[in-house]
Parts: C-alpha cells; structure tokens; sequence
C-alpha cells in the first residue's frame, strides 16, 4: 500500500447535502450579444471579436485614474511609515495579485515583506482552482486578522466585487485599523461603500459569458501595474523613467545597468563600467557618483543622509 493512501474501507459515502449556490448578478456575468456567434466564427473573426472587446479595457480603466491616484497615496504612506501592502484575492484576481507582488522585488529591489500577496486556497490554488476556497469568508478573515496590522493598506481583489474570501479579508483589515480598497469589474458592487477606496473598472461583459480571466483580469491586471509602478516612482525607485533599484540576477540585466549609467549620465560604456566596478555594483552609488563627479564614498554617504533617494543625495552634493 503506498504511504498516504486510504483504504477501501476508509472511504466516506459522498455527501448528500446541497452544495451551495449563488447566481451573482455582476457585469462580468451578463452575455455579450456582440459574441453570441463566437463558435461559428472563423479563427481569424474570432480572434478579431476577442480583440475588439479587449480594446475597451484601457479607456475604462482611464475612467478610474483618481481612484488609483488615492490608493496610491495609501500605500506610499503606508511604506513610508513601516508599514505594508497587502493583496486578498481568489482566482484569476488573487492569481495577478500574486504576479505583481512577486515582480516588484526583481524590478524594483523592494524590501521583502513591502507587498505580501494573498490568495485564496493557498499557493496551490496558482496551479488549479480549490474548491470553495473563495467562498470563505471565515478563512480570509482569519488570514487577515493574522498578519495585518494598523496602518497597513488592504487591497482587495475581486472580479464580482462580491468574492466572500475577499470581504471578509477587508473587513477584519478595517476592525485591525488598516486602510482598505476593493478593485473589481462591478461598479455597481455592493460592498463599495465599506472600503476607503472602491475602484470599480467598468470593462463589461467578457466574449466568453463569466469568464473573467479575459477583460476583468486585464484590466486588474492594468490597474496593479500602474499602481505598484506609481508607488514604487514616488518612493524613488525610479529617477527619470530608469529603473536604478534593479537587481541584476543575469547577464541581460547587468548590461541593461551600464545602459542605464550611460542613458542618464551621458558618459561612455567604459566610463559607465568602471563607476558601477568601483560602487561595487550598486547603480544608484554609481549614478549619483556620476552625475554628481563625488567620489564612491560621498555619494554612498549622501545616499544614506536621503533615505536611499537618489535626487535627494544629489541635491546634498549639488555645490
């Protein structure tokens, strides 16, 4: 018998009580008319509706840019004071929380715990749906009031705006004393009063009825972009429009910093390359030696004086 498995007659008899059922009501659940033939399509027709209908994605999220802009704001003072970003999402939503939590760190070499991703089911639920996992309300509940503190931010992430996992996750934040937001597809949800900010992205009915990794999850998936890019911006992470806080783990990454040095210095490749050899590979040391014509040391000390910000250390060592 091979170890972990059960026995015949360990079997339990199946369940005969009623599964629970919930018809939600939210956009992303009507039928699109303009997909109603979409078996009868050629592949190139079908391709060209799913198109379509992604296209109106971005001007909806456009429609919410003040709503990201606060939740922004939340976050960056939430960072600022210690304190961290969380994601509770389940499915296709919980899924791209996961994503951008895990990307920010490669990118943006963002301390490990700033955003802390929370997906319903577990890290097995990345691979294949977990049965009821959403429709505990219970369980992200208990996962929040575990590891949220005051003074942290709680975004939630919910397609329907309706997710139980999620609300319930939001509402423990809330008696916690964190700062709270739900990002859905539902402008109409009803939870949109209970958090400090709704973001309601309007992206509609999906080609394929119900199927909300299609425009739902991209727009989501737009939103958490601009969202974790704009705060990593405000917390100087970024000088102009480079990425100075990478960290360079292959070969394509450690040229991408010499072109970063040459692109905001304007010095050579050679020139580039000693500056980044003598910061030890730390590219914000060497741009700040660069633009500034410091030596290593002063630019490393001017950097600490500025909270690590490299305008800020320019400016101390501006004559």
């Amino acid at each position: 018998m091979t170890a972990g498995a059960v026995e015949p007659d360990e079997v339990s008899p199946p369940s005969t009580e009623p599964r629970p059922v919930v018809r939600v009501g939210a956009p992303t659940e009507r039928r699109n008319p303009l997909s109603a033939d979409l078996d009868l399509l050629s592949t190139r027709d079908m391709l060209r509706v799913i198109n379509d209908a992604d296209r109106r994605v971005p001007a909806a999220v456009a429609a919410v840019l003040d709503e990201i802009a606060a939740t922004v704001d939340l976050a960056v003072a939430a960072l600022r004071g210690g304190h961290r970003v969380h994601y509770f999402g389940a499915g296709t939503s919980g899924r791209l929380g996961v994503l951008d939590a895990a990307e920010l760190a490669p990118t943006f070499n963002s301390p490990r715990g700033w955003f802390c991703a929370h997906l319903a089911g577990g890290p097995d639920a990345m691979w294949q749906a977990v049965e009821d996992a959403e429709d505990d309300d219970r369980g992200g509940a208990a996962e929040a009031a575990e590891c949220v503190r005051a003074g942290d931010l709680v975004v939630g992430l919910a397609a329907s705006g309706r997710t139980p996992y999620v609300l319930g996750a939001l509402a423990a934040a809330r008696a916690k004393g964190a700062s709270t937001v739900l990002l859905c597809a539902n402008p109409e949800a009803e939870a949109a009063g209970s958090v400090d900010v709704f973001i309601g992205v309007d992206s509609g009915p999906e080609v394929v009825t119900g199927s909300t990794r299609m425009k739902a999850g991209t727009a989501q998936k737009l939103v958490l972009n601009a969202f974790s890019t704009a705060v990593m911006v405000r917390l100087g992470r970024v000088y102009s429009n480079l990425m100075i806080d990478m960290v360079a783990t292959n070969a394509k990454l450690r040229g991408r910093m010499i072109s970063i040095l040459v692109e905001a210095t304007g010095c050579s490749d050679e020139v580039s390359r000693r500056a980044l050899a003598e910061a030890d590979g730390d590219l914000k040391t060497a741009l700040v030696s660069l633009v500034s014509g410091a030596g290593v040391p002063a630019a490393r000390a001017a950097l600490a004086r500025s909270a690590d910000q490299v305008r800020g250390a320019l400016a101390l060592l501006a004559p």
